[in-house]
């Protein structure tokens, strides 16, 4: 049987490896990739240094009329967060700095990706309200 990826899913796994191969080439090591708790969820999780980043990473396919940043809506931010604090929590790495990207791919007509890292792209206070999460006080 010849199961096939529906055609979105397969657009999204392109998107995240165009993504990991721009951070690696930045100096960035990849800790894991698609890290999923039943409260969130972060794409990838590397390491800048010492400073531990949550990327999430947002595809578009030609043709799209909203550029992928848009859709890192507050909700979604707020489930990246608490993805993040259970990571940070499993690992033991809350004395770790933390901050969080996003990486937008817009693939073009000829199907080669654009690949932008937006770095800092938001922060803990812009994720607020959002639902509780675990911080260490």
């Amino acid at each position: 049987m010849n199961a096939r990826r529906a055609p979105h899913l397969a657009l999204g796994q392109a998107g995240e490896d165009a993504a990991e191969a721009l951070l690696s080439a930045k100096g960035y090591a990849i800790v894991i990739r698609n890290y999923a708790t039943r409260d969130g969820e972060v794409d990838v999780i590397c390491l800048d240094g010492e400073t531990v980043v949550f990327v999430e990473v947002k595809t578009r396919g030609p043709g799209s009329l909203a550029r992928p940043d848009q859709a890192v809506t507050v909700t979604k931010r707020g489930r990246i967060v608490r993805a993040a604090a259970a990571f940070l929590s499993e690992r033991g790495w809350w004395e770790r700095p933390c901050r969080f990207d996003v990486v937008t791919v817009l693939v073009r007509g000829d199907g080669r990706p654009a690949v932008r890292h937006l770095r800092d792209a938001f922060s803990l206070d812009e994720a607020a309200g959002t639902g509780d999460f675990y911080q260490p006080g």
